[in-house]
């Protein structure tokens, strides 16, 4: 056991998740001498290991390991340094990990005690991905009467967390399309979405698309970053779910090819990865040597420019 937990810190410490959820599955053989274990693990001195504790309560899942965390949690925020912020993050991403009814409740009492405060809009977000992944109607209520204590500007994600609970699919594709709506809200939306993209909403994701096209098209994206933003947000999630990709309709590619390279026109001399990542799924070849002659001299951006221009012309040897 001694020699897990040691695997598991050094997993955790070095961000290798997969590792780390291995790590887990292992002490789960023996579940008991697991929970003591991680319980233990809470409170050590060590932020790491906590951390690592915390992300292993969460994978372990239960009623138990969710009073574990939530116990911790309070320490955790009673410290006020950089360890307890570290450990309460830990712990606030392996609550919504938990398939537990209970869960949701103790999110709610975070985000309450975070906005009796000052918070850190950081954690408020954080919060607002959690319960994202543990959603239900009955949230709705006490999001709103967070947004409703808060002072403006509130935290985008809890925004967005707001808008996806409130809205059906139809409704948040009209509310998308709404020029009038900010575009920070959708980019918070989109964030909120990137952490998990339920099946019904895929739909929506073509009105995501005509937005970020008419908004490019309604200023210069030098001169709007928040429309950039939006654009890069829009870019991560479709990268994260790239396999959504093929099912799009084609006006839709269509629109994706035309900002990804707006994009990297209006980003250069470091021009955005991310759009010359979807040019591979959406470009066309003669996009290869668009994506060279836009190419960053920076080695590391360099080089994901080259394979998304070898890519592109393996397109056309096909």
């Amino acid at each position: 056991m001694a020699q897990l937990q040691d695997e598991l810190v050094e997993a955790w410490a070095w961000g290798e998740e997969s590792r780390a959820r291995a790590v887990v599955a292992r002490l789960a053989e023996q579940p008991r001498k697991a929970r003591a274990l991680l319980d233990t693990m809470l409170k050590d001195p060590d932020a790491q290991v906590r951390q690592a504790a915390a992300f292993g309560l969460g994978e372990l899942g239960g009623a138990a390991s969710a009073r574990l965390l939530e116990q911790q949690l309070v320490l955790e925020e009673a410290r006020e340094d950089h360890d307890g912020a570290s450990v309460a993050e830990a712990i606030t991403l392996a609550l919504g990990r938990i398939e537990e009814v209970g869960t949701r409740a103790s999110l709610v009492r975070r985000l309450e005690r975070l906005i009796a405060g000052t918070p850190d809009p950081a954690d408020v977000n954080m919060v607002a991905y959690a319960l994202w992944r543990r959603r239900h109607p009955d949230l709705l209520p006490a999001v709103r009467r967070s947004l409703e204590q808060l002072a403006p500007p509130a935290p985008i994600c809890l925004l967005g967390l707001f808008v996806l609970l409130e809205k059906p699919p139809e409704s948040l594709r009209a509310w998308v399309l709404d020029s009038s709506v900010p575009v920070e809200h959708k980019t918070g939306v989109l964030s909120v979405l990137e952490e998990e993209l339920p099946a019904e909403l895929n739909s929506t994701l073509p009105a995501f698309i005509s937005a970020a096209q008419a908004q490019s098209e309604a200023a210069p994206l030098p001169r709007n970053g928040a429309t950039a933003n939006y654009i890069e947000g829009l870019f991560s999630l479709l990268l994260h779910k790239e396999q959504l990709l093929p099912a799009l309709p084609s006006e839709a590619l269509g629109q994706l090819r035309d900002l990804a390279r707006r994009l990297i026109v209006a980003t250069t001399p470091n021009s955005s990865i991310r759009a010359a990542l979807l040019l591979q799924f959406v470009g066309q070849p003669e996009d290869a040597e668009f994506i060279e002659a836009y190419r960053p001299t920076e080695p590391i951006l360099a080089k994901v420019f080259d394979e998304a221009a070898q890519a592109l012309r393996g397109l056309q040897k096909k």
